[in-house]
């Protein structure tokens, strides 16, 4: 079905969201200037604006947030989980307000700036999102201009020629280059982020690095493991010559079936060789790959702080946090495949561990960053089976 004729630009607008089916949506611009080119998804997400928006996994995404007070509380150095900020902008109800956190160093709007990120408020964002679950996630363009001015038609295109997320490997674009170790534990109010200086005598855990969240290294730290991050396309070879107990598959943005081209062939080769794996949201998708199963895109995917998920081994009820738009498909996992999780919001697969080797994975994220900590025993649990 045809857009509707794009509405008159209002008095003041200077900034813009256009889809690619040539919707346009007008609000107020803030943050970076300029023009960025993504898919539109939305995160339901009471708290954590920071770390969602620095999580690696939301490369090439523009994020709705549902929550109406979006930088409430300003922005500090510790809440982020990547070195920059990979989310292209941000939409939001209501306009930024001043920082009124104690733990605050800069406006959200001021982070957002210097960032390079685009924000866009004053956005009737329950509208947004309802389009969102009724048609899926659109390509668009989010734009932002001081003095207002904007060529809608070339916007329209621009979102239009854009690809989608559908067939693109971003794990390899935003990964680290080199190895490197990590030693910070979880956070405290007292005392900032823990030092364990690397855990000498803990089991030495490989992460590879499809776009890590920092919270998942603080967690394995805090489980008393030996960390070691190594890049998504580091070989069987590489990732063997640190001599790893364990090795961990992290989360990350774009189409597992993309980043599987390189990643599931060493992960094949790691399996045959035994050595304990465990895999987060990407890692979760391509361990799935690795066995034989599937993945697919989802129609608006699982974004937020709230996701309830069932534990089929005693039927226990986690609160989790999630952020994908892709999913392993359960009907197509091999017989050496078991289903541990599942989402109770729509039956999707939220959990697999292999009955032949020692792998498991989740959908969601245990380690949390914004949400709740319900699920981090299964870094105790994943450090644990290695000692």
């Amino acid at each position: 079905m045809a857009a509707a004729p794009a509405p008159a630009q209002p008095k003041g607008a200077t900034g813009v969201l256009v889809l690619a089916d040539g919707s346009v949506i007008w609000g107020m611009g803030f943050g970076a200037e300029g023009v960025a080119v993504g898919e539109v998804c939305f995160n339901t997400a009471m708290t954590g604006y920071q770390e969602v928006i620095s999580d690696p996994s939301y490369a090439g995404q523009i994020i709705t947030f549902t929550f109406p007070h979006i930088g409430n509380t300003g922005s500090n150095p510790e809440d982020i989980e990547s070195a920059n900020p990979h989310a292209l902008g941000c939409v939001v109800r209501e306009a930024i307000t001043p920082a009124a956190s104690f733990r605050s160093t800069r406006n959200f709007d001021d982070w957002m700036r210097a960032w390079g990120r685009i924000g866009l408020s004053g956005v009737d964002t329950r509208a947004l999102t309802k389009r969102i679950r009724m048609g899926g996630a659109p390509n668009a363009v989010i734009a932002h201009n001081r003095m207002g001015s904007f060529d809608i038609k070339q916007l329209t295109a621009q979102a239009k020629g854009w690809p989608g997320l559908e067939g693109m490997d971003l794990a390899s674009v935003i990964s680290t280059t080199q190895n490197y170790g990590w030693d910070d534990g979880l956070w405290t109010l007292q005392g900032g982020y823990a030092v364990h200086s690397g855990n000498p005598d803990g089991p030495h855990v490989v992460a590879v690095d499809y776009g890590m969240k920092r919270n998942i290294l603080r967690n394995l730290v805090a489980a008393g493991a030996r960390v070691t991050v190594v890049p998504a396309m580091a070989s069987f070879d590489e990732i063997m010559s640190l001599k790893p107990d364990g090795i961990f598959l992290s989360n990350g943005p774009g189409d597992p079936a993309a980043t599987g081209v390189y990643a599931v062939p060493v992960i094949q080769k790691v399996l045959n060789a035994g050595v304990p794996l465990f895999g987060i949201c990407l890692g979760h998708q391509l361990l799935g790959l690795a066995v034989g199963a599937k993945t697919v895109k989802m129609q608006q995917g699982h974004r937020g702080a709230n996701h309830p998920v069932k534990r089929l081994s005693d039927g226990r009820v986690e609160i989790t946090s999630m952020n994908h738009g892709f999913a392993v498909e359960t009907e197509t996992l091999p017989p050496t495949a078991r289903p541990t999780h599942i989402s109770l919001f729509d039956g999707s697969l939220a959990g697999l561990e292999l009955t032949d080797m020692p792998a498991f994975s989740v959908q969601y994220h245990p380690e949390a960053s914004p949400g709740p900590q319900d699920s981090a025993y299964l870094f105790e649990k994943f450090v644990g089976s290695l000692r």
